[in-house]
């Protein structure tokens, strides 16, 4: 027991990312960071990233080792998270160890320097290739694995390697079956030959620095979620007009139902009736209920009138998001 999981939300934000007392060891996540070590042995790999707690996930550059961030660890904390940002990430234990997974794709990459190999160039790209702020994505694309979702496969060459190597981990994995006939498959097996390379190898980097830890931590964790949300609102606009004409904002209609709450209720039903609908997949339908569901939240949106209207009317604008981006890539992709 913590002594502020019984504090309400605006008492739990006033204090510090330092004062929360999280132990690695001892929290929700532990379980994962395990199950993740002993995927890797059962692979010969003796590397074990590092983890430590954070504000966020990543893998940094040069270091290789996995940052997780605060709310994976506790319950109260995951519970807050979804309260201010409307979503967990990470919010299973399932879904932890998939990030788990591609988190260690980058750190074995820095661990054995991967990147710098040509042969990994070749089937990956070049590492150095810019980061983009967003990337265009190609909905239908079989050149990349499909992992976390909303095609992060395609966002740059480490992220690639990182969602490939996530696949290729996964116990009794079934990617050649999976992927056979994808040009994806072709970088699943470059990844399964370069693990038995590496089998009981040593890694050349070994560096055990943390970076950003959760105990050096001088913000509250009210400033972390005023500054993650104000980032979220610049997020792309592309579809606040037909957002605006569907919902109205929660200033003229206070007791209706939150655009964004109605979303996560029906997300199951939206799913199924746009699957059926649509020549779109699950990824991209799965991206539209996301992209929209976050951005009605950033507008304060709600949804007046009766549910089943308002349901009708959450399909039909998903349906129009999905050909939206269909038609932004058809040139690019095959359905």
């Amino acid at each position: 027991m913590y002594p502020w999981e019984k504090l309400d939300n605006a008492a739990l934000q006033s204090l510090r990312f330092r004062d929360l007392g999280l132990r690695l060891e001892s929290s929700l996540i532990w379980p994962e960071v395990q199950a993740l070590y002993t995927e890797l042995e059962r692979r010969d790999i003796r590397f074990k990233p590092h983890v430590w707690l954070s504000t966020e996930w990543f893998s940094p550059d040069g270091v290789p080792g996995i940052a997780v961030p605060y709310f994976a660890a506790h319950r109260r904390l995951q519970r807050l998270e979804r309260s201010m940002m409307d979503e967990v990430e990470g919010g299973s234990s399932r879904w932890r160890l998939r990030i788990l997974r591609h988190e260690a794709g980058h750190a074995l990459d820095t661990a054995f320097g991967l990147r710098r190999r040509a042969a990994w160039r070749e089937v990956f790209g070049p590492a150095s290739k810019p980061y983009p702020r967003d990337y265009w994505v190609r909905p239908g694309s079989r050149g990349h694995v499909l992992h976390l979702g909303h095609w992060y496969a395609q966002s740059h060459p480490t992220e690639d390697f990182a969602e490939t190597f996530a696949v290729w981990l996964q116990p009794k994995a079934r990617w050649r079956r999976e992927y056979a006939g994808w040009p994806a498959l072709r970088k699943l097996e470059y990844v399964d030959l370069l693990m038995r390379e590496l089998a009981g190898c040593r890694a050349r980097n070994s560096d055990r620095s943390v970076l950003a830890p959760l105990d050096q931590n001088n913000r509250s964790l009210g400033e972390h979620y005023r500054r993650k949300r104000r980032a979220l609102s610049r997020a792309e606009r592309r579809y606040d007009a037909w957002l605006k004409s569907a919902f109205v904002s929660a200033s003229v209609s206070p007791r209706a139902v939150p655009a964004s709450r109605l979303i996560r209720e029906l997300r199951p039903k939206l799913r199924l009736t746009l699957l059926a609908r649509s020549s779109a997949g699950p990824y991209l339908v799965d991206h539209a209920i996301d992209t929209i569901r976050q951005r009605v939240r950033q507008l304060d949106l709600v949804a007046p009138g009766r549910r089943r209207d308002s349901e009708r009317l959450v399909a039909a604008l998903l349906e129009r998001v999905i050909g939206d981006v269909l038609r932004r890539n058809r040139e690019k992709y095959v359905i």
